[in-house]
């Protein structure tokens, strides 16, 4: 910003005489504390500039009207009456006082100085408005004569005697200059009083870009008025007020070269202002800010006041659409009910979308646990409004059940600031729930919801512990009812074989030699292959060739594979959160033990026996020669069971060399700094990896 101050200073000061000049000007101001807003006065003086400059001189000779007679109501002068008897005298007598020095030649620096004595007593605003209207009086008489000379018989009479016809013949040369000079001079001065305007609350007079406008202002009105009196002079020689007067190129010059310099200086002030107006906007937001982190501290009687403050705090639209009738709605649908706040980005993946909407069109969801889920996408409001985007939002927007915001641009700066600072969103959705009181149960319930559906709610942080405390490692909690045929298998008491990976040789070898095991150990053996995380693609390729050649069971598609990884991770945010660690935790020592299976790259296998707590597990060719080598332990099985005599070998064989690693998810909260083998219970290295999986 300081290099933007000094650039744009730079270019102000070239366009100033010396400071000498501005001290001469900097003396005659002496404010007598008066506080006049001149924004009427203002508006009046653009609208006499607007109606009384032509677009073409043509249209004045011939009598056209451009401009419609009525006034407008905001800037009437009977609701001006009170200020004006006040500003009158003034304004009149610095009309005479151009006039008469133009008339009279005298040097246009000396003209304005003189200007600057008769406003001593008022604010630098006040000085370039009360001169500028000055001016659009004499301004508006000039044309308000040549404008009724075709309509009013008086007005015609007098544009006889004043030679009109000829007068606007000349105006022709310099109208160009003209237009253009009283158009930056009325920019210029909208534009300083525009500062006068700016909230104090919000930014101080200290701030830098402040302070320099405040120290410009004193050039800007300098050149305003000196502007100001070229413009009169040239009026009033076209007028015949001048004893001698020929348009020549040295007047067109004249206005000309002030019309850049004062272009120049609003040009540096305009960059002032846009840097006012964003630390204003800051301010404004980080109060914005404070005041949503003090509402979302305090009790509430209902959830009005936070949902509000969350999706939309205004009552000018209904800022929900239902996503069952696709109708606009009011956050009052909400009132007193348990909100869950879906907050993502437009990333929001099909099958977060589409486990979400199974769960939520629960009829539980709606007749027993009464909650509803509002979708709140967090984006860059720069980027909100691209065609591209927009689609985006409608396509997500059109598949979803529940409610969602009519357009991502109303949810408030302080709120995304809000929700990437205190519940720490960054690029994986997160799934906020609200109690009818308006509090926050929890800052993400995702996790809560993939692992026991429904029967978390209300979805709070004690439902949470509670539902752990009554938990264990079983193969009903690590597949849930993602697949049909393992349920009934359960049921039927069989040996259940899970195995992932994207190796289709390993899986050949392994599915091979585990079928030729339950054979010679004579049990009932399921096999259902649960594919690899992030692998959809190749997932796709090898479940085909698993069903093809009849290696086993698979998961029916995509979604289920990811539903199974994902509440895996969900698993084990869920127990960081709680401070679980491997030593103290079974169930988070087995999730971290399968998640780090997966990362090593290699195939693997977990082996049940139907809805009993009997479990074993093997990685990479551990798993397929403990398979090929049955013969070294089929008579554990007949002693121990098949599965305590697989895990008896397994020991046996086990050697301390292994390479284990655990890919966190992007999960929601701070990466744990330790973490423990699942395997050696050594502390694990932390390494950094970026990643891309298209598929």
């Amino acid at each position: 910003m300081q290099e933007v101050l000094a650039r744009s200073k730079g270019r102000m000061l070239s366009a100033t005489d010396d400071s000498a000049m501005m001290k001469q000007v900097q003396a005659t101001h002496a404010p007598d504390g008066r506080e006049v807003d001149v924004r009427p006065i203002l508006s009046i003086v653009e609208d006499i500039f607007r109606r009384a400059t032509p677009s073409t001189i043509d249209g004045v000779v011939s009598g056209t009207r451009e401009h419609v007679d009525a006034l407008d109501k905001n800037a009437s002068p009977a609701a001006l009456s009170g200020m004006l008897d006040a500003l009158s005298c003034d304004i009149r007598k610095i009309s005479c006082e151009i006039s008469c020095k133009c008339s009279g030649g005298e040097e246009a620096h000396a003209t304005t100085m003189d200007l600057f004595n008769i406003l001593s007593a008022y604010s630098w605003d006040a000085k370039m408005v009360l001169s500028l209207a000055a001016f659009a009086l004499n301004y508006g008489q000039f044309w308000l004569g040549a404008q009724l000379c075709n309509t009013n018989s008086l007005a015609k009479s007098m544009a006889v005697l004043k030679q009109l016809p000829n007068v606007l013949e000349h105006f022709n040369a310099l109208k160009p200059q003209l237009d253009a000079l009283i158009e930056v001079m009325l920019d210029l001065t909208k534009c300083i009083v525009e500062f006068k305007q700016l909230p104090s609350q919000y930014i101080s007079t200290d701030a830098q870009a402040m302070s320099t406008a405040m120290a410009d202002t004193p050039a800007a009105a300098y050149w305003t008025f000196r502007s100001i009196v070229a413009c009169h002079s040239q009026i009033l020689s076209l007028a015949g007020l001048r004893d001698e007067y020929t348009a020549s190129n040295t007047d067109a010059w004249e206005l000309a070269s002030l019309a850049h310099r004062v272009s120049r200086i609003l040009e540096h002030f305009k960059k002032l202002i846009a840097i006012c107006y964003q630390q204003i906007d800051e301010n404004r937001q980080i109060e914005a800010y404070h005041n949503l982190v003090r509402l979302l501290e305090t009790i509430h009687m209902d959830n009005m006041k936070v949902l509000r403050a969350l999706i939309y705090a205004k009552d000018d639209i209904q800022p929900l659409v239902d996503g069952f009738s696709r109708t606009r709605v009011n956050i009052d649908v909400l009132r007193r009910k348990h909100v869950l706040l879906l907050i993502s980005s437009l990333d929001l993946s099909a099958e977060e979308i589409l486990v979400l909407d199974q769960m939520y069109r629960d009829p539980k969801a709606s007749e027993e646990y009464q909650y509803a889920i509002v979708w709140l996408p967090i984006v860059d409001r720069s980027t909100a409004s691209d065609e591209g985007y927009r689609q985006k939002f409608e396509q997500l927007q059109a598949i979803m059940p529940w409610y969602t915001v009519q357009h991502p641009t109303i949810i408030e700066p302080a709120v995304v600031k809000y929700v990437k600072e205190v519940w720490k969103f960054s690029k994986k959705t997160i799934l906020v729930s609200v109690d009818p009181q308006g509090r926050i149960l929890n800052q993400n319930a995702f996790h809560m919801l993939w692992i026991w559906g429904n029967l978390a709610f209300p979805f709070s942080a004690e439902k949470e512990a509670a539902l752990w405390k009554a938990e264990s490692w079983r193969l009903e909690l690590l597949i849930d009812d993602i697949d049909a045929t393992v349920l009934e298998w359960m049921k039927e008491e069989r040996y259940i074989c899970l195995y992932g990976g994207g190796d289709i040789e390993w899986i050949r070898r392994f599915t091979t030699s585990a079928k030729a095991v339950a054979r010679a150990a004579q049990i009932n053996l399921g096999m259902a292959y649960v594919g690899k995380n992030n692998a959809k693609e190749r997932f796709r390729k090898i479940s085909r060739i698993v069903i093809q050649e009849n290696l086993s069971h698979t998961l029916a598609d995509p979604t289920e594979v990811w539903f199974f990884w994902a509440r895996l991770e969900s698993m084990l945010y869920s127990k960081l959160q709680h401070g679980a660690t491997i030593e103290g935790d079974h169930i988070m020592q087995e999730v971290m033990t399968i998640l780090s299976f997966d990362g090593s790259e290699q195939g693997w296998a977990i082996f049940w026996r139907g809805t009993t707590h009997e479990m074993a597990r093997a990685k990479g060719e551990m798993a397929v020669d403990c398979m090929m080598e049955f013969e070294k332990w089929k008579d554990d099985v007949g002693q121990m069971g098949f599965v305590a005599g697989l895990n008896n070998y397994l020991r046996r064989v086990h050697t301390p060399h292994h390479c284990n690693r655990l890919i966190l998810p992007d999960i929601h909260g701070p990466i744990p700094e330790r973490l423990a083998c699942a395997e050696c219970g050594r502390t694990m290295e932390m390494f950094f990896m970026y990643r891309c999986c298209p598929e």
